[in-house]
C-alpha cells in the first residue's frame, strides 16, 4: 500500500507498521463516512448506521460543523489577520482544508494539523499540500497530552509563538466527558501561547433536538465511542478567561452565517460553537 510505505519511510524514528484496527469503529472514520467520503471501513459504516438510526439528522449536524470551521478560519485570516493556526483533532482531508482556506486568503498561513488516528496519518501527506509561501506539518499526537504538541519539533518549525497562534479544537472535545478536564487541556494548551490568540471550539449539544441527541450520545456509547452533549452554559466555561467573539457561543450555522447557514434549520444542528481571543 503506497500511503503506509510513506508513512514508514517518513518516519525518522522507524516506528512499526500501524494498525488501523478496521475491525472496530472510530470516530473520525465514521465522520468521514457520513461526509461522504471514502476512508472508512465497514466496521464504521455499520456503526455509523446503528447510530443514525437512533440520530438521523447527525450527517446534516456534521456538515453544519464543517461549514463552521470553513467560516471561522476565513473571519480569522482575513477579518482578523490570523497567520498562525494550531488544528487539534483534524481528522482525515475533506476539502477544503483549513490550510486551503487560510491560504487562499493569505498564502504565507503556517498550519499544525494534530490527531492521534493511524487512518489521519496514512493520509497526512494531503494536509502538507501548502503554498510556497506558506507552510504545513503534521503531529502524529493526542489532545490529551499538549506538552508532546507544543513540545515537538513540527511545533517549533513551523508556528512563530512571538505572534498569535489559532488553536482549533472543533468536534473533539465532546469525546471527553469531564468537564475539568477539557479547562485543564485548554489552560496547558492556550497558557505558552501569546496575547491575541485564538481558540475556536465546537461540541455537542442537544438543545435544538433534545430526544433526537439523546438517543444518538447512546449509540456511540454503545458503540465504544464515549460522546457527551453539553449545554451552553458548560460549552460557555470553556472559554473562561477568554474575551468571547460575537456572537458568543451559539448553534454552529448561526455563527457569522453565510446563506447556505442561515436556511439550515436549528432542528438539524446539534452542535454548539464559539470563538474567542486571548487577552
Amino acid at each position: 500500500m503506497q500511503g503506509m510505505d510513506w508513512v514508514r519511510s517518513s518516519a525518522a524514528d522507524m516506528r512499526p507498521p500501524i494498525d488501523l484496527k478496521t475491525n472496530v469503529p472510530h470516530s473520525a472514520r465514521i465522520y468521514d463516512y457520513l461526509l461522504g467520503g471514502r476512508d472508512n471501513f465497514a466496521a464504521d459504516r455499520q456503526a455509523a448506521a446503528r447510530i443514525t438510526a437512533d440520530w438521523p439528522n447527525l450527517p446534516k449536524s456534521m456538515r453544519a460543523n464543517r461549514d463552521f470551521m470553513c467560516r471561522v478560519t476565513h473571519y480569522l485570516a482575513a477579518e482578523l489577520g490570523f497567520r498562525q493556526f494550531l488544528d487539534i483533532g483534524t481528522g482525515l482531508p475533506t476539502e477544503p482544508n483549513l490550510h486551503e482556506i487560510a491560504q487562499a486568503v493569505a498564502p504565507e498561513s503556517r498550519v499544525v494539523y494534530v490527531d492521534n488516528d493511524p487512518i489521519v496519518l496514512v493520509h497526512a501527506r494531503a494536509l502538507l499540500t501548502s503554498t510556497p509561501q506558506g507552510r504545513t506539518a503534521y503531529i502524529d499526537a493526542d489532545l490529551h497530552d499538549p506538552a508532546a504538541i507544543l513540545g515537538s519539533a513540527e511545533f517549533a518549525e513551523t508556528l512563530d509563538l512571538d505572534r498569535p497562534v489559532a488553536v482549533s479544537l472543533l468536534a473533539i472535545v465532546h469525546f471527553i466527558p469531564d468537564d475539568d478536564q477539557v479547562r485543564d487541556l485548554i489552560a496547558r494548551l492556550l497558557d505558552p501561547l501569546p496575547s491575541g490568540s485564538a481558540l475556536a471550539l465546537s461540541t455537542a449539544t442537544a438543545v435544538s433536538a433534545p430526544e433526537e441527541v439523546r438517543r444518538g450520545v447512546a449509540a456511540y456509547n454503545a458503540n465504544g465511542i464515549p460522546l457527551v452533549a453539553r449545554t451552553k452554559e458548560q460549552v460557555e466555561g470553556f472559554f473562561t478567561g477568554l474575551d468571547l467573539l460575537a456572537p458568543g457561543v451559539t448553534l454552529v450555522h448561526h455563527w457569522h452565517p453565510d446563506a447556505a447557514a442561515a436556511a439550515t434549520d436549528d432542528a438539524h444542528v446539534h452542535m454548539y460553537g464559539g470563538v474567542a481571543i486571548k487577552r
